[in-house]
């Protein structure tokens, strides 16, 4: 994080914390809710097709983060940690612009086997 010093970006990041950079190949699940009040076209029989999620995904996803410096390439970590997280937030947003409301449940990034995050975008609360 720039806002941090050196010993704290280290105290808090660990080994992940390299001035330079360190990568990792993460791979992202998303579950698109098909259940949610859509309508079944009557002459594809598909909520959406497939073909279409496939190039939304490669505009939301594929393009912006694929063989990229997170901190390097991609504007929008300029100011934004490159956490997994945050990685997870990002897919959450592209792919909310493109994606019929209501269509994306969830977004799962695994940077690991063991280390996976699940973003359901943002709770608002009435009141």
């Amino acid at each position: 994080s720039k806002s941090l010093s050196d010993e704290e970006n280290l105290k808090l990041f660990g080994k992940c914390n390299n001035p330079n950079g360190h990568g990792h190949n993460y791979k992202a699940r998303l579950l698109i809710s098909l259940l949610v009040a859509l309508q079944i076209d009557a002459v594809s029989g598909m909520v959406m097709n497939l073909t279409d999620l496939k190039e939304y995904m490669q505009e939301a996803i594929m393009e912006p983060l694929d063989h990229k410096n997170l901190d390097e390439d991609v504007p929008y970590f300029a100011e934004v940690v490159s956490t997994t997280e945050n990685v997870a937030v990002f897919i959450w947003e592209n792919l909310q612009r493109l994606l019929p409301p209501g269509m994306l449940y969830k977004v799962k990034v695994h940077e690991t086997d063991q280390n996976v995050v699940v973003y359901k975008g943002e709770e608002t609360k009435a009141g």
